[in-house]
């Protein structure tokens, strides 16, 4: 059998056993007021008082893609992970280039319909740039604010550096298309030592995005500037990244905790997506945070 048929054969079987352990966390739809739908996985731990701990994943990925913090922490709390806006069957935003705020509101709309009033919040990538537009806005949901390989944006870059940024992903997902981008920009994502499994996983994701939403994202990542956001939130935050981040590499996210006041963490061999490569590390680092915050409940 030649190099390329085992090596396809090897992913279909990866992708089945990923998805069969995705099966225990199926994707669910609610409708918001604002007839938006938004999609969404979750681990319900009925017996936990914790606080519910909320994902927001990056431009690239998707709900599924926190199966393994799904298995693990969903023993002691409530977890649950959207399809942001124009992802997964979540509605897209309105604005053909939209700002933090837009995605913003929609996540409080959510967290108002599934009756969380106050959570952890966990953002990926580009996700933690949601994550701090929805935490300056409304502190009194955020018991604490973590980050991991936080995306700062362009928004404070010249208009040159943003439109060029901006223009390279969009002709690249619409040259590529969802499959074409998985296949090239995947293996980005992950450290040289990432596992066969992990780089499946993370192909399977970015697979499954829909280039509109992608697109939209895309706009978001020139829009936005987190730093801004960091610098006027006054609750408890902590950041982390992957030592081999090539993405939003350590120097990068250093600055953003220092503009936060946090002492960033950096995980050793990991890459951008560490909490898929190096999963028990960083669950670890979330159950940490969760735990030393769950006395936030009420404050």
């Amino acid at each position: 059998m030649s190099a390329v048929p085992s090596r396809i054969a090897d992913n279909v079987a990866q992708n089945a056993t990923l998805e069969a352990r995705l099966a225990r966390f199926p994707a669910q739809q609610i409708w918001l007021a604002s007839q938006r739908a938004v999609s969404y996985r979750e681990a319900d731990s009925a017996a936990s008082d914790a606080l519910p701990l909320v994902l927001l994943h990056g431009i690239g990925s998707g709900a599924a893609s926190w199966v393994q913090q799904f298995e693990m922490l969903g023993e002691t709390r409530r977890v649950l992970a959207w399809d942001a806006p124009g992802y997964g069957a979540s509605t897209p935003v309105e604005a053909g280039s939209p700002a933090a705020g837009d995605y913003a509101t929609v996540l409080k709309e959510w967290l108002d319909a599934l009756g969380i009033e106050r959570c952890v919040l966990l953002g990926h990538s580009l996700g933690a740039i949601v994550a701090g537009a929805f935490a300056v806005t409304n502190p009194q949901h955020v018991a604490a604010l973590l980050l991991l390989s936080p995306a700062g944006g362009y928004g404070a870059s010249p208009a040159d550096v943003r439109e060029s940024k901006r223009d390279q992903r969009l002709a690249m997902i619409k040259e590529l298309g969802p499959q074409g981008l998985a296949e090239k920009r995947s293996t980005n994502m992950l450290s040289a030592n990432a596992s066969d499994e992990a780089r499946a996983w993370v192909r399977w994701n970015m697979s499954r995005v829909i280039s509109r939403g992608y697109a939209q994202a895309t706009h978001l990542l020139a829009n936005a500037d987190l730093a801004s956001d960091l610098a006027r939130y006054k609750g408890r935050i902590s950041i982390a990244v992957g030592a081999d981040d090539a993405i939003t590499p350590p120097e990068a996210c250093e600055r953003l905790a220092l503009t936060a006041g946090t002492r960033l963490q950096v995980v050793p061999g990991a890459g951008h997506a560490g909490y898929i490569e190096v999963p028990t590390a960083y669950t670890a680092i979330i159950d940490t945070f969760c735990r030393a915050s769950d006395g936030q409940r009420s404050q």
